[in-house]
């Protein structure tokens, strides 16, 4: 029987703060899969090696991580004041399902050079030095995010000095800034308040912050689920039993935000809403062996992705923190020490992150500006992608 010739489909390979992820251009995808719907879910799936129950993604571009299977679909926007549209799709490892609902703050970093290199940013507006500012429709939250993409004689400058705990090499920095991550007319905390007692069966009733900030997300008091907060990827990820009810935690908490009705439907929804535990700062030697010392922290922070604890940071997530901190009275800001702050550095499993943000009270209802971190980006590889072209 004649079986189907690949296919080969041009993408890019990039990483982005601590992840990484198949890059391409919308106008280059199989016409099938230029929209939403099964036919561009089974080509991802495909491109990145997923399902996979052996959980190693080796038939595809991805890493076997939460952190390496991602992908990114950039096309040039109509949104006016905005250059690109950004959406992102976190594919899971071992299940046939791409998930849309929420954004990747760390490959956010890389979303301003690849639309450079690929001609969707207008070239009258790329200096031959300097800084080009690259405004991003995020489609999946629908969000603004402004990246400044450092340029060196016309070209992206992906090389440099900044170094950025969790990835092993240093590169230029790339400021992003995630402009208004909630909307006035939006709840950022969905349940109306800043702590509530959150019941789940089988765990306990635990104090939790719901915030919808970046990404919705889940912030847990350490000591209340059996930990101190400096713990690196080995203490949980081979625990099933710890897994099982970070997922039961994400599930309940997932109803009480809004998210979903029933926890049965959490299954569908993997990559949010996140689940993060706080405790105050203390010392702890990072995943590197680097020492992390209390004086250069404010707290530590431990999140979890796709069912796993992050060897670092999802970026979104820091979005949340650093949001979350500056507003008294959150566990994340009682962790801190508690009162108003602009900016925050927390340890994570890879080391440390620094995060500003300056929340305010309108009209009975807290909003954040802006929320800025730095972070960096390099093409690994640039090509084409080949799958077999009856996947989709």
């Amino acid at each position: 029987m004649p079986q189907a010739p690949q296919i080969k489909i041009p993408a890019t390979y990039i990483r982005g703060g601590t992840s990484k992820g198949v890059f391409f251009n919308l106008t280059d995808l199989p016409e099938a899969a230029q929209v939403p719907g099964e036919a561009r879910d089974k080509l991802l799936l495909r491109v990145i090696g997923s399902p996979d129950p052996y959980g190693k993604q080796t038939d595809g571009m991805g890493g076997a991580t939460s952190s390496t299977s991602k992908t990114v679909i950039l096309a040039k926007s109509d949104k006016p004041d905005h250059d690109v549209d950004y959406l992102f799709g976190q594919v899971s490892i071992d299940k046939p399902f791409v998930d849309w609902s929420g954004n990747c703050g760390n490959l956010t970093a890389a979303v301003g050079s690849f639309a450079i290199a690929s001609g969707l940013v207008d070239a009258d507006r790329i200096p031959e030095n300097g800084t080009t500012v690259v405004r991003i429709w995020q489609k999946n939250i629908e969000k603004t995010i402004i990246a400044h993409v450092p340029i060196t004689n016309g070209e992206v400058q992906e090389t440099g000095g900044f170094e950025l705990d969790g990835v092993t090499f240093p590169a230029a920095e790339v400021e992003i800034e995630f402009m208004s991550p909630v909307d006035p007319s939006e709840a950022m905390f969905p349940t109306g308040n800043l702590v509530d007692d959150l019941e789940v069966p089988g765990v306990g009733t635990l104090k939790a912050t719901m915030i919808n900030a970046g990404i919705p997300t889940i912030f847990l008091n350490a000591d209340e689920i059996g930990y101190n907060g400096t713990e690196l990827q080995e203490a949980i990820n081979g625990d099933d039993k710890a897994l099982t009810m970070f997922e039961t935690i994400r599930a309940h908490g997932a109803v009480r935000m809004g998210l979903i009705e029933k926890v049965e439907e959490a299954a569908g929804r993997q990559h949010t809403p996140k689940v993060a535990f706080v405790a105050k700062p203390q010392d702890y030697v990072a995943s590197s062996g680097k020492p992390i010392k209390v004086a250069e922290i404010d707290l530590n922070v431990r999140a979890l992705s796709m069912g796993k604890l992050h060897h670092a940071m999802m970026g979104t997530a820091a979005v949340a923190i650093g949001t979350a901190a500056a507003i008294p009275g959150t566990l994340a800001n009682l962790a801190a020490g508690g009162g108003d702050r602009e900016a925050v550095t927390f340890g994570h499993p890879s080391g440390t992150l620094r995060v500003g943000a300056a929340a305010s009270v309108q009209n009975g209802n807290w909003v954040v500006d802006k929320v800025v971190m730095s972070r960096s980006a390099r093409v690994l590889m640039e090509g084409w992608v080949r799958v077999p072209g009856d996947v989709f």
